[in-house]
């Protein structure tokens, strides 16, 4: 399978397994057919209270990142220098990660945007890359977003229950 086709259907599975789940609870959500800037899909209730959502899956073991989506950088010659956090378009905007298990487990880990930037701040070192100084990639685990697992309740909070 070409791996652009696999990229597709992972973002398409992890998508609808996000609006799914938010549908269990009594969510209405939908995914945009196209790509959207900043978001994924948007959740709302019968009150009129919607929610933007960025949605990232993965099949393992990483998602991975432009280290300057989060923050400045300054190249001198080969070193690069991190210069602080660069700014974020929507810090406050919701993301759900997907990691995606053969098994059909599938976990999910929600948390804010800004989560992400201050994660890459504290753990992105600049200097001289090894393989490519130019290289401004960037990964976060699973494991490193265990805290953030099924935290269903950052979405929740802002909808009426059903009744």
């Amino acid at each position: 399978m070409r791996s652009g086709y696999r990229t597709q259907l992972t973002r398409q599975i992890g998508e609808h397994l996000v609006v799914a789940k938010l549908g269990r609870l009594g969510i209405l959500a939908t995914p945009f057919a196209g790509n959207v800037p900043d978001y994924d899909l948007v959740a709302c209730d019968t009150a009129g209270h919607s929610l933007p959502i960025q949605v990232k899956a993965i099949n393992g073991p990483s998602w991975q990142f432009s280290a300057t989506s989060f923050l400045k950088i300054e190249f001198q010659g080969n070193r690069q220098v991190v210069k602080g956090k660069a700014e974020l378009t929507n810090p406050g905007l919701i993301c759900v990660f997907v990691f995606l298990k053969p098994d059909e487990q599938d976990e999910f880990y929600i948390f804010r945007k800004r989560f992400l930037q201050n994660h890459f701040l504290k753990r992105y070192k600049g200097g001289i890359r090894p393989r490519n100084p130019k290289s401004i990639h960037c990964a976060i685990w699973p494991k490193e977003l265990k805290r953030y697992r099924d935290n269903w309740k950052l979405i929740t909070k802002y909808f009426a229950p059903v009744t």
